[in-house]
């Protein structure tokens, strides 16, 4: 079953989930079934990492490889015996809120039994590309990815709080949700590699302050503000500041005392604000615009940020 630095954004959260799934989710939805299936990434457009809420009884069997990397992580709590074979390894764990199980790409067969009822179990995949220098950056040894082997039942604090994070973004959709997505599967990579692979393997971290100088920073900062209605990637910012997508995210909160997704999901907010202010504007083509999947969940967001819907808002402004 081996399937954040988030709080409540300026822009809201939503409720509106889905389960149709992605590439990755195709390949999981073949291993655990569409049964138990909550929430799911498949609409969010996340690029290096599928998300999927679910729940889980009896026995969970498979016997073809699985092309990605997984972390699953307990998110409510059960207190089922959790019995993995994979490969031919054996794990047993008694599941509590915050536990979580690794399992490597490239599994070929395995069996999860569990011997009550598990609510709510986060499994995220991550491709092998990920794992790679070109990632996270000068310093990283790309042979890490080969010591990762499974884990099961282990406990990491910090791996958690970003599965929590990536859940609420999964329940409650945000306008800068995937670049959340996309920061937090690079953090989750290199926490796997500093603290779970061999000790040959690691990253050498940057050290305070260093990579997005002021001419940089302006240079991230005005791409942003021309591309507030575009396709924003960490992968595109990354590249306006000349670094890789792991440090730039750390340099960039580091220079603003905000991440990445905050930044862009509290000025799409303003811009959206202005855009109000245009009658002729329909309020679909500016949920779509600001990267929201439809108007339903724009409104949503909008209200709980301002307290008003898109509409009220805009009566208000043009009266």
């Amino acid at each position: 079953m081996s399937k954040g630095d988030a709080g409540v954004d300026l822009f809201g959260r939503n409720q509106e989930l889905t389960s149709r799934p992605t590439p990755s989710g195709e390949r999981s939805s073949n291993k655990y079934g569409v049964a138990g299936l909550l929430a799911s990434s498949a609409t969010r457009g996340w690029s290096n990492l599928t998300a999927e809420l679910r729940s889980h009884r009896g026995t969970v069997a498979w016997n073809n490889p699985q092309p990605d990397a997984e972390i699953c992580v307990d998110v409510r709590g059960s207190r089922s015996v959790v019995t993995r074979r994979l490969d031919g390894a054996i794990d047993s764990t008694i599941s509590e809120r915050g536990t979580i199980w690794f399992r490597p790409a490239g599994v070929q067969q395995g069996l999860i039994d569990m011997s009550e009822p598990v609510p709510a179990i986060l499994h995220l995949y991550l491709p092998t590309g990920l794992f790679l220098s070109h990632d996270l950056g000068e310093g990283f040894d790309a042979t890490a990815i080969d010591s990762l082997r499974h884990k099961g039942g282990f406990r990491d604090p910090l791996l958690a709080e970003m599965a929590f994070a990536i859940m609420l973004e999964l329940e409650h959709e945000t306008s800068a949700g995937r670049l959340l997505a996309e920061t937090l599967a690079l953090s989750l990579v290199a926490r796997l590699i500093q603290n779970h692979a061999a000790p040959r393997s690691g990253l050498v971290m940057p050290a305070a302050g260093e990579g997005l100088d002021r001419r940089r920073l302006a240079r991230v900062l005005d791409y942003i503000e021309a591309n507030l209605e575009g396709d924003l990637t960490v992968a595109r910012l990354a590249s306006v500041a000349c670094l890789s997508e792991f440090y730039f995210a750390r340099a960039f909160k580091a220079a603003i005392g905000k991440s990445p997704h905050r930044h862009v999901s509290a000025r799409r907010l303003e811009r959206a604000k202005d855009l109000l202010c245009d009658a002729d504007r329909a309020l679909v083509d500016i949920a779509l615009g600001l990267r929201f999947s439809c108007q339903a969940n724009f409104t949503r967001a909008f209200r709980r940020a301002t307290g008003q819907t898109p509409a009220q808002y805009r009566r208000n402004r043009l009266a």
